[in-house]
């Protein structure tokens, strides 16, 4: 609406005052009172919007958006156990004010199970909605509140463009589970997410889910009928622009007082000192009530640490450590010596009995398993997991969310308020309200410092904490602006000097750190002074880092400046040192926190020992039978505890034969093989009588001895047999106890294990890890075998060939000429499709990182000691401003960011080499490095040759980085030959880049050069047809084969992955058809059967 302050100066003009010589800006006052008025309906047509939001059911719901709708309701018992009158009344307003002008809808409830009220997204009619209200008026409540099964099976509408959650309890899930899980199911879809909570009973789930809709990027509505403040993604930012809008009118009357005649004059450095103060304040959204008097809060318990908390409700302090269960069942393996049989024995017993078990301390021991025990033991974990779900909720919210547990009882709060922060003042001493109020109440003594450049402190020394020095110090806190750098040093120094003075002779002292960057001062220096005063007493010192979104280039510029993850490491570490706590988080969430990583290590513990019984119980049953298991424990019980994947039970040893046995025998085949001789004798004939003359053959039939290879002899299938004795004679019985089993044809989809993060290395080393082949996702290898092939074979008695018995049971596919059979499911080709989009995801990721920054044009820099060669003959004049704007962002992208070591030369007619050998890259090398490239002038000829000679003479370097835009001047063979040279004595690879190079004989030549070298050949593209590609590759869900495609690229990082992805969205494509086409045979089977 152009109502800012900069707009209101742009109108007014310049004026000299002739007294002072000073700069004014004249104002007519029609301009300011029209400015005013402007103002003024701005705020009354943002009241106007706020009062729409909060009437009938957008109070309640907010404000539904899209048109084809899921609604996910909680029906749990806290939810509706209360209210559900009044529940079921504002869904049905809802319903009749807003969802019945929707184009779809789609109705599920969610409690322990799911409900749904169609089986997908159903058009809108007369009808619908009928069924809609009917549906509503039938909830009941229903258990738990299972938010993430809910959300599996909306997932799976893919019709859907908005899903809308109905809340009013705290999910049965962490938050990072369900974060992760919506972040992963909605990337590259566009699905509006509005989270809703109603009439909650506390304020837990309210600050879940505000936190879940922060995380996910999704919009949020709290609704209570008890109160008017009402928080929402909708409502929230009008308030804000509101009160900017105030803050303007208030700022327009201090600002212009002087009038003269019908104008308003202004100074223009007051006006801008205004501004300048105007703009952090009015930008940020300040809390409700945030200038108030404090409600100060006494914790009704001590707090502790997530360490010292497990110490009393961890699994070993509860007895809950499955070798403490198992200990009074578990027995070590018996040998003893028998002289009888002169040799050391162990006991078998345990083979029938008992279940071998590894123990802690890697000795293994004979366990007696008892299943009944087992089944409670781990309903006793399960119980222990959803505490640690609590705690860390409880960890999540209000200020323990910013700074933790305070657990000491002396606390001195050192607050960064450097002038880097100036945006976020309105953060800090929200951050410093939330502590006092809820934190500090039950200390013995506390202090406040804050440090810019200049260090303040609120007291001279630490002082009660007391309700009257908690309203003082949040009124002194209430005056802090942000100046000046980051003098971390002198504020410690003055909190261990003066406050903690006697920290020798105390116990439970702890020192709280908010900051946003790192100090002025240098870290090891620090981290010294840290570890001499904290070391021999009882003094922590506890980190909690916000970050930012780092600095404006074109604004303040700190003194120092590092990586969020360098800050992070710095910090982690600087807290260790001291046995301190590390605490990271930023607006959205918490990044880190030793507190909450603890009670995550118990959990996976509690999760990996529930694992173990379930293998326990599991090999039992295998070992015993179904019988023996099932008789103790209810059925729907038993498959709770064996939902574990199962494990191969152990191969038994076939009992060993007695001399007695033995002698047996030998007697028994001894007495058969008299029988047979007796009865060859009978039955003899010479050999000649039934000899035959076999056909001559020619010389071509003969078999060759060396010419081909002999055929390895198929392994037949083994057989096992138990013989025995029976009670009648000496006849002799045998059982089978191995069958021979055929090897299956189906393989189940393998799941992809794809990296997280970006792994700097070559597409050729990237695929050897995730490739299609590597990952066993290639369609016709886990889709046809063998068996697949459809056969005909001849039937002598029809004379003709005929299919087998079981064809036509599966549908019949050609490929590549040959017909086979389809042996998959539809619900295993889903799986398959599901997997390979993970893929595709992945590998489109990939490209569009290699295409962003510095690797577009230069590549992925793999080596740590480089040396970067940049062409800068006369035909680079019209790009080198490019290139050299490129270059500096390859120094700082990568070779700073990786800490390379690196030299930079240019070559034209001549060569120039910005240092004499390979430097660390360091802040202060790294900017000489860019001021050197910023004079780079385009003039001459091409000098390859020799640029490459001198590259070769540095000391240690790895590897050659060469830009170029044409052939050299030399020959291309006598700079190949020459290199070849080289390289015997130095294996130093060389990287070629082709740039805006439309020579195909020049980049065939840098393509040989990089291949001879074991380097790699790229070539800039336009990343804006790359990129775009991409995009529509992840929107449209790779709906078609052949559209959209990515260009050509000739480079061998992104030639190698746009490879790929045809490959696999070649095997999308097919396994999409084969569902299709089993989904229709499928259907037609079953018309055939009714």
């Amino acid at each position: 609406m152009q109502l800012t302050l900069e707009d209101l100066l742009r109108e007014g003009n310049i004026v000299l005052n002739a007294r002072n010589a000073t700069e004014q800006i004249a104002f007519t006052a029609k301009t300011i009172v029209h400015f005013e008025s402007k103002l003024s309906e701005a705020i009354e047509l943002y009241h106007q919007r706020i009062q729409w939001l909060l009437t009938d059911s957008r109070k309640v719901f907010g404000l539904i958006k899209g048109n084809k709708v899921g609604l996910l309701v909680d029906v749990s018992d806290t939810s509706c156990g209360l209210h559900l009158f009044q529940f079921q009344k504002d869904l049905l307003c809802l319903i009749d004010e807003q969802l019945c002008y929707k184009k779809q809808l789609y109705f599920l409830s969610f409690g322990a199970e799911i409900s749904y009220l169609w089986e997908n997204p159903t058009n809108v009619n007369v009808h619908v909605l009928h069924e809609a209200r009917q549906w509503v008026q039938g909830l009941q409540p229903s258990g738990g509140c299972n938010l993430l099964k809910a959300l599996k099976k909306a997932f799976t509408m893919r019709e859907l463009n908005s899903l809308i959650l109905i809340v009013g309890s705290c999910p049965d899930q962490s938050l990072e589970i369900l974060s992760d899980y919506i972040q992963q199911c909605t990337l590259g879809r566009k699905l509006l997410i509005h989270t809703i909570t109603y009439e909650c009973s506390n304020h837990v789930p309210p600050a879940v889910l505000k936190n879940l809709a922060e995380v996910t990027g999704s919009r949020y509505h709290c609704y209570s009928s008890k109160s008017e403040n009402y928080v929402s993604s909708d409502v929230c930012p009008l308030l804000h622009e509101s009160q900017r809008a105030k803050n303007m009118l208030s700022s327009i009357k201090e600002i212009f007082q002087r009038r003269i005649g019908d104008s308003i004059i202004g100074r223009v450095q007051d006006i801008s000192t205004e501004f300048t103060m105007l703009t952090p304040a009015s930008g940020l959204p300040k809390p409700p009530k945030h200038e108030g008097p404090l409600v100060i809060q006494v914790p009704s318990f001590l707090a502790k640490t997530s360490g010292g908390w497990l110490k009393t409700n961890g699994l070993k302090a509860k007895k809950l450590s499955l070798y403490q269960v198992l200990a009074p069942n578990a027995f070590s393996p018996v040998e003893e010596f028998v002289p009888i049989l002169q040799k050391t024995v162990s006991s078998t017993l345990h083979e029938k009995a008992m279940m071998q078990f590894e123990w802690h301390d890697g000795t293994v021991k004979n366990v007696h398993v008892d299943p009944p025990i087992l089944y409670d033991y781990q309903k006793q974990l399960d119980k222990m997991v959803r505490m640690y779900e609590r705690r860390i909720d409880w960890l999540s919210v209000a200020s323990r969310r910013i700074w933790g547990t305070v657990c000491e009882q002396r606390v001195v709060i050192l607050v960064d308020i450097s002038i880097t922060n100036s945006l976020y003042i309105i953060h800090i001493q929200h951050s410093l309200r939330l502590l006092l109020e809820e934190q500090m109440s039950n200390k013995d003594f506390f202090n406040i410092i804050v440090f810019g450049s200049d260090i303040k402190s609120w007291k001279p020394e630490m002082v009660p904490s007391n309700p009257e020095n908690l309203q003082s110090a949040w009124r002194w806190v209430l005056s802090l602006q942000s100046k000046g750098s980051r003098n971390f040093m002198s504020a410690l120094r003055r909190a261990v000097e003066i406050d903690f003075k006697d920290k020798d002779k105390l116990v439970s002292q702890g020192l709280y750190l908010l900051i946003t960057g790192v100090p002025d001062q240098e870290m090891h220096a620090v981290s010294a002074y840290v570890a001499d005063v904290c070391g021999g007493c009882d003094l922590q010192l506890h980190v909690c880092l916000f970050s930012v979104h780092g600095f404006d280039s074109s604004g303040i510029i700190p003194s120092r400046y590092a990586s969020p993850h360098e800050t992070a490491n710095t910090f982690r570490e600087l807290a260790h040192a001291v046995n301190g706590r590390f605490h990271w988080f930023g607006e959205t969430g918490i990044y880190e926190s030793d507190d909450i990583s603890i009670i995550v290590s118990e959990m996976e513990k509690a999760v990996n020992y529930s694992q173990k019984c379930a293998l326990l119980v599991e090999s039992l049953k295998q070992r015993s039978g179904t019988q023996l298991v099932n008789q103790f424990i209810p059925e729907e019980d038993l498959k709770m505890l064996l939902k574990k994947e199962p494990v191969k039970a152990q191969k038994l040893l076939p009992p060993k034969p007695t001399a007695l046995t033995l002698a047996r025998m030998n007697i028994k085949d001894s007495h058969e093989r008299e029988k047979n001789v007796a009865l060859r004798a009978l039955i003899w004939r010479p050999t000649s009588a039934k000899a035959e003359i076999p056909p001559p053959q020619t010389i071509k039939e003969w078999p060759q001895a060396s010419g081909k290879k002999k055929h390895k002899a198929r392994k037949q299938p083994q057989i096992s047999l138990s013989v025995f004795y029976i009670d009648k004679g000496k006849n002799v019985g045998a059982v089978y106890r191995k069958y021979p089993t055929k090897k299956s044809v189906k393989r189940p989809v393998p799941f992809a294990i794809l990296p997280k993060e970006e792994e700097i290395c070559s597409s050729k080393e990237w695929l050897n890890k995730y490739s299609i082949k590597k990952l066993k996702l290639e369609l016709p290898r886990m889709m046809f075998g063998p068996n697949c092939v459809h056969q005909k074979k001849m039937v002598a008695s029809l004379r003709k060939k005929v299919s087998a018995k079981y064809c036509d049971i599966f549908p019949s596919v050609e490929i590549n000429g040959i017909v086979k059979h389809l042996q998959f499911q539809p619900k295993e080709l889903e799986d398959y499709v599901e997997q390979m989009e993970r893929v595709l995801h992945c590998y489109i990721g990939r490209i569009q990182w290699l295409l962003s920054g510095s690797r577009r044009l230069f590549g992925t820099i793999l080596e740590t000691k480089v040396c970067i060669l940049i062409d800068t003959s006369g035909s680079m004049d019209p790009y080198l401003q490019q290139v050299t704007k490129e270059l500096t962002s390859l120094i700082w992208e990568q070779l700073r960011k990786n800490n390379a070591s690196f030299n930079l030369l240019k070559f034209a007619e001549d060569i120039d080499t910005w240092q004499e050998c390979l430097v660390e890259a360091t802040d202060e090398t790294c900017h000489d490095a860019v001021q050197w490239v910023s004079k780079f002038q385009a003039y001459g000829n091409t000098c390859t040759l020799k640029a490459l000679q001198k590259a070769f003479s540095f000391q240690d370097v790895e590897a050659l980085y060469v830009l170029t835009d044409g052939k050299p001047d030399t020959s291309c063979n006598l700079i190949l030959k020459e290199v070849e040279k080289i390289r015997k004595k130095q294996m130093i690879k060389i990287h070629t880049i082709s740039f805006n190079c439309s020579d195909r004989r020049a980049n065939e030549f840098l393509k040989k050069l990089a291949s001879q070298t074991g380097g790699r050949y790229h070539r800039c593209v336009g990343d804006v047809d790359g990129q775009l590609a991409a995009h529509r590759m992840l929107t449209e869900e790779f709906e078609d084969e052949d559209d959209p495609v990515f260009p050509v690229f000739e480079g061998d990082d992104l030639k190698k992955l746009a490879q790929e992805v045809a490959k696999a969205r070649s095997f999308l494509m097919q396994a999409k058809s084969f569902r299709l086409l089993l989904e229709k045979w499928n259907s037609n089977q079953k018309d055939k059967s009714f």
